[in-house]
């Protein structure tokens, strides 16, 4: 039908008419040179995160499995303070990570077992190989650090993956919303005794 349309000579009214549609859509085929529908989505998206920082909120997600809520904590702590939520909701759902269940892996039913539970203080570090950006030089590396007793999460990129470059603040952090409060001798990350061996793939882990 859309063919027919666009190789008819004859007026945009007879056209409407005959096909039941409206003058415009007669326009539009007429000024198509093909048929096939095209993409409902902006061809310029409007969002504050550059492609380095969404490639590294999509990290952050799957390494995390953090809710939208909280990532977007970590997002405004560490990447970018204008980044909206539906702007990341949006984010994630653009590079296939908006269903957290999808994420999640799925219980061993054959093995009944229990999380470790960890004391305040206890970090754990992530390494991540970004790509390098048209407007960069060189690769960087995004460290991420976790305390799976208390949520404190610290996030800094590097320009190295070194231990000498791993090294994080000793006193650095941010608590995720709804976590529960560390005692009061341990209300930040202790990461400077964290050491990260030197990855030999996509993603070290270390505490």
């Amino acid at each position: 039908m859309r063919a027919l349309i666009a190789a008819s000579d004859e007026p945009v009214a007879v056209l409407a008419h005959r096909y039941g549609v409206t003058a415009p859509t007669i326009y539009k085929r007429k000024r198509r040179t093909d048929v096939q529908d095209r993409r409902h989505t902006a061809h310029r998206l409007q969002t504050t995160l550059s492609p380095g920082q969404e490639a590294m909120v999509v990290y952050l997600r799957r390494a995390l499995l953090l809710p939208l809520d909280d990532l977007l904590a970590v997002t405004r702590e560490f990447l970018c303070p204008e980044a909206s939520r539906s702007g990341l909701d949006r984010c994630l759902r653009r590079h296939g990570v908006g269903n957290l269940r999808a994420l999640q892996p799925a219980p061993d039913t054959a093995l009944s077992k229990t999380f470790k539970t960890y004391e305040p203080g206890f970090v754990h570090v992530d390494v991540k190989y970004l790509p390098q950006m048209a407007d960069q030089d060189r690769r960087r590396y995004l460290f991420v650090a976790i305390d799976w007793a208390t949520r404190w999460v610290y996030v800094v990129l590097k320009a190295d993956k070194s231990a000498l470059g791993a090294r994080l603040p000793e006193r650095a952090g941010h608590r995720l919303p709804g976590a529960p409060h560390a005692p009061a001798d341990r209300q930040r990350h202790r990461v400077h005794g964290s050491a990260v061996r030197e990855p030999g793939a996509g993603t070290d882990r270390a505490a």
